[in-house]
């Protein structure tokens, strides 16, 4: 298990204040935030490349903080590759094993082995200059992981790819680590690659962790409006609690909006709330499910987006939907209609 306890450090605008985190042995932990929130001065510092001002970083109970980054076993991939551009492909991703006096020809098998994996075994002679962005990328991760690292730490590795080749490479990381168990610290703005890779994600804000979870506790369950905002909810509300016959709702311009959270508040309490825009369907007919939040509305834009439709209504308050285009299309909706909004009561997330 890999522990950071504490870790704080400060170079230049970029700082982490007090990071606590723990990675399970071959666990896949992706962690997500803005743009200078710290993500990659935290592994550096996990590498050894900088040494924290605070707190230790362990292993097995067994402090890394001291040891220089060649004695922690530790590898790392950035998003912009790092070859050796007068090295073969076969001699960039065995080249730490050269160093280490390995014999060539267990080099050679095990290259070969990894290679396959990540579909570039057929580009060994090759040079990195006629590669494409994704086959130097593979080959920047299989020279990486073929030191067998106790953690492999990867900076943004898919983000400079086309989205084609993106997928693929997810898959071929997804493949590696079912295969090996490596234990792998991923750093990412792309979502796919959460819910594609992660057994858990964590979210970095301002040198903070945030939140930690599932990926679906962070995405569906943020704790804060922030967090809300940064995974992508578009409906937030500030409201008041208020008990009607024993039922708990938000009462949001009027409109009560029913949960199944049990929050410890006071009725008459303020209350902030999301609602995720795909778990909202337009409706012209009027649901009767006794599960189902049901609000008149009135539709103010339609946006198509190829796959799917944004829908803006009005119900005294913006409601934000995205339907699939199939669903949309058959309740033939326009702009200026009048509708009903549906979303069950699981739906709505109540912000402590």
């Amino acid at each position: 298990m890999i522990c950071i306890n504490n870790v704080s450090k400060t170079l230049g605008e970029f700082h982490l204040d007090r990071i606590n985190l723990e990675i399970n042995e071959g666990e896949y932990f992706v962690i997500i935030g803005p743009t200078g929130s710290g993500k990659t001065i935290l592994l550096e510092t996990i590498a050894g490349i900088y040494s924290p001002d605070e707190g230790d970083i362990t292993l097995n109970q067994k402090s890394l903080t001291n040891l220089p980054p060649r004695n922690r076993n530790i590898s790392m991939v950035y998003q912009d590759f790092m070859l050796f551009p007068h090295m073969t492909v076969e001699q960039n991703i065995g080249f730490g094993l050269k160093n280490k006096k390995t014999d060539a020809d267990v080099i050679k098998k095990r290259v070969l082995e990894i290679t396959k994996i990540f579909g570039i075994s057929h580009l060994l002679y090759r040079h990195p200059g006629t590669l494409s962005g994704g086959e130097k990328q593979r080959a920047a991760i299989c020279r990486a992981v073929l030191m067998d690292p106790v953690l492999l730490l990867l900076d943004e590795p898919l983000s400079a790819l086309d989205s084609r080749t993106r997928e693929l490479l997810r898959s071929e990381l997804k493949k590696f680590h079912g295969m090996y168990n490596t234990t792998i610290l991923h750093i990412t703005h792309n979502y796919e690659e959460v819910f594609s890779l992660a057994d858990r994600v964590a979210l970095m804000h301002k040198g903070e962790i945030l939140q930690t979870g599932t990926p679906d506790d962070v995405f569906e369950k943020p704790k804060t409006e922030f967090i809300a905002e940064f995974v992508g909810f578009e409906n937030l509300y500030q409201g008041i609690f208020v008990l009607r016959d024993g039922i708990s709702s938000v009462e949001i311009s009027g409109v009560d909006i029913r949960h199944n959270n049990s929050p410890t508040v006071r009725e008459e309490e303020s209350a902030k709330i999301c609602i995720r825009s795909e778990n909202i369907r337009i409706s012209r007919e009027k649901v009767s499910d006794t599960d189902v939040n049901v609000i008149f509305c009135k539709i103010l834009d339609i946006i198509d987006n190829g796959s799917f439709v944004k829908i803006i209504a009005d119900a005294g308050f913006i409601l934000n939907s995205v339907m699939m285009k199939k669903s949309f299309n058959s309740e033939e909706l326009k702009t200026g209609d009048t509708a009903y909004a549906c979303f069950d009561f699981d739906s709505v997330h109540i912000i402590q």
